[in-house]
């Protein structure tokens, strides 16, 4: 097999993005050495801290220093002192929007040996993935402020829903569950989550092009639940679903309500996906920089490692995301090593070369 080597953008970004990345990319190195690939690693220091010192998350030419890249792999962004919107703005959502990244995927997934805050589930129990609308819906930047600081101060946000952004996310979903049946030798379940009862124009249309991208996939079973009691049955039925598909903030919700379901935010990892690969894609864990822990060295890595075999997947390195899939289930399944948040006394890196080790 000929040596393949893929140029990945890193940016760890604040708090424990600086810890996790380099774990997470110690062990990339590890499984590339086995299964015949290699890494060229381009480290840039865009944050809130750079925001801090020159008023700018990243340069006006980022997007265009990420373009050769192959992949980015990002850590997490936000601080105290920085709004959120300003971090947010300034850096991930310009980078998801100048390479189209338009599907979200973020699998969740209830480990062996991994306590569900849920009474009566086990492993196995809960296994689904996220797919979230990720370039337009209700993250527009249309609409604005009038009559700032005065009694007719006047706010307007406009939600963006257009038949080609909401039949390319449908059909990656369904595509994805078609892909998942295959592999698992499952009946495949695509749910919809809308709100077609309180939001009058958007969600209809958004239920109208979901019954028509059904019948394109007569193989794949489908349902739809309002926003609301969607988010009561992730907690009361999380074994009904398999692949659940969202706009742009629904999806965002129901992601971090299903991590807190199957372990914490620690195990959760998510791609910012340019499907069909005419620019590079991000990979970045659901959780936050979470500024408490940083600097202890006792983040869970996990997240960012799994974030890792995802972009391992989409390169086409498929037997080396396996590896990393297994690796860090047999880790969870001992649980000899776990990092505080899972209940035990272990170090960012310790956790992480166990995962390594188990390769």
């Amino acid at each position: 097999m000929s040596k393949r080597n893929y140029r990945i953008a890193l940016i760890p970004g604040d708090g424990i993005g600086h810890e996790v990345v380099p774990a997470a990319a110690a062990v990339l190195e590890k499984v590339g050495g086995k299964h015949g690939f290699s890494f060229e690693w381009a480290e840039f220091d865009w944050s809130c801290e750079r925001y801090s010192k020159l008023g700018a998350m990243m340069p006006d030419d980022g997007p265009e220093q990420l373009a050769a890249f192959d992949g980015i792999f990002l850590g997490a962004v936000g601080y105290p002192g920085v709004p959120d919107h300003i971090s947010l703005w300034g850096l991930l959502i310009p980078i998801r929007r100048a390479f189209d990244q338009y599907a979200n995927v973020r699998p969740l997934k209830l480990f062996e040996g991994v306590e569900s805050p849920l009474a009566g589930r086990g492993a196995g129990d809960i296994d689904m993935v996220i797919v979230r609308e990720n370039a337009e819906g209700e993250y527009s930047q249309m609409g604005g402020r009038i009559y700032a600081g005065t009694e007719r101060e006047t706010v307007i946000q406009e939600a963006v829903f257009t038949r080609y952004g909401v039949d390319r996310i449908l059909r990656h979903a369904f595509e994805l569950a078609t892909k998942r049946a295959d592999e698992r030798g499952k009946q495949g379940r695509v749910t919809s989550a809308t709100k077609s009862n309180g939001i009058i124009h958007t969600m209809p249309y958004w239920d109208e092009r979901f019954e028509l991208m059904a019948a394109d996939y007569p193989d794949i079973e489908t349902d739809q639940f309002h926003i609301d009691i969607l988010s009561a049955h992730f907690v009361q039925h999380p074994d009904w679903f398999d692949v659940v598909v969202g706009s742009n903030l629904f999806g965002d919700i129901l992601s971090d309500l299903g991590a807190a379901v199957v372990g914490g935010m620690g195990l959760a990892p998510a791609a910012n996906l340019n499907p069909e690969s005419e620019h590079p894609s991000m990979f970045e864990p659901v959780h936050g920089s979470a500024p408490d822990i940083m600097g202890k060295g006792i983040a869970n890595p996990i997240a960012q490692i799994w974030t890792g075999a995802m972009m391992l997947e989409h390169l086409g390195e498929g037997e080396g995301a396996r590896a990393i899939e297994a690796a860090i289930a047999a880790v969870l399944a001992d649980g000899s090593v776990r990092t505080p948040d899972l209940g035990g006394q272990a170090d960012t890196n310790t956790l992480a070369q166990a995962v390594a080790d188990a390769l």
